[in-house]
Formats: structure tokens, C-alpha cells, sequence
């Protein structure tokens, strides 16, 4: 079965989602809303951010609305808020596991590893 062109998402696509999911805005305007939610660590070049509208416009999960002068907005379809959703609660899912393994992992350190650090020291270090 071939892969489906969404499955899964990648980071920027979701922050495209998440940037869409309150208003419509026009792609230099979700570049700027992208960089600023993630204090620059992820930055939309145009190639990247139009190939990611592209998409998702012909998977009918945003729409261009009318221009207005020389900004095209775009906004979010009924099918896009729905691939949001569950791309948030994957998200959570996956929190959830880290916070689980992280607590396993804690109440099972053994002698060697520094909880203050969280860095494994080597059994013989001190010896």
C-alpha cells in the first residue's frame, strides 16, 4: 500500500496547522507566526512553506481564500481542523510515553547514574 502523502505529518506542517488552526493568514504571515512560536527554531523557507500549502491545498485541508491586494490568505478546511486534532492528540500520546518512561526510568536508577544530571556515569568512575 503506498504511503499517504500526510501520514505522518512533519513539523512543519504542523506548525503550518497550528498557525492556520485560530485565523486565516497569508503564507509570509504563517512564515512569521511559525518562527515566532518556535523562538526560531523553525524557519519556513518560501520553497518548503509553498510545496507544504501545495499539498495541503490538494488534499483539500486548506483553502485560498480572495486575495486581498497582494496577500492570499489561506484558512483551514473541516478536514485540516480534523488532521490537527488527531495530530494533537498523537502529540500528547507520545508526551505521555516519554513522561511514563522517564518515570520508570527514575525509580530504577541504579547507584551509577547522577538523578541530578540525568547523565549516566561510568560504574567505576570515584574508584
Amino acid at each position: 500500500m503506498p504511503k499517504k502523502a500526510l501520514e505522518p505529518i512533519t513539523e512543519s506542517m504542523y506548525y503550518v496547522l497550528l498557525c492556520l488552526h485560530e485565523k486565516s493568514m497569508s503564507g509570509s504571515e504563517i512564515a512569521e507566526c511559525v518562527r515566532s512560536l518556535t523562538s526560531d527554531r523553525v524557519r519556513l523557507g518560501p520553497g518548503t512553506l509553498y510545496s507544504i500549502l501545495s499539498t495541503f491545498q490538494d488534499e483539500k485541508i486548506i483553502e485560498k481564500m480572495e486575495p486581498e491586494g497582494r496577500r492570499i490568505p489561506y484558512r483551514m478546511t473541516n478536514k485540516g481542523e480534523q488532521l490537527f486534532q488527531e495530530e494533537v492528540h498523537r502529540l500528547q500520546k507520545c508526551l505521555l510515553d516519554a513522561e511514563r518512561i522517564h518515570a520508570v526510568a527514575e525509580s530504577s536508577e541504579p547507584d551509577s547514574v547522577n538523578a541530578d544530571q540525568n547523565k549516566l556515569t561510568p560504574a567505576f568512575a570515584g574508584q
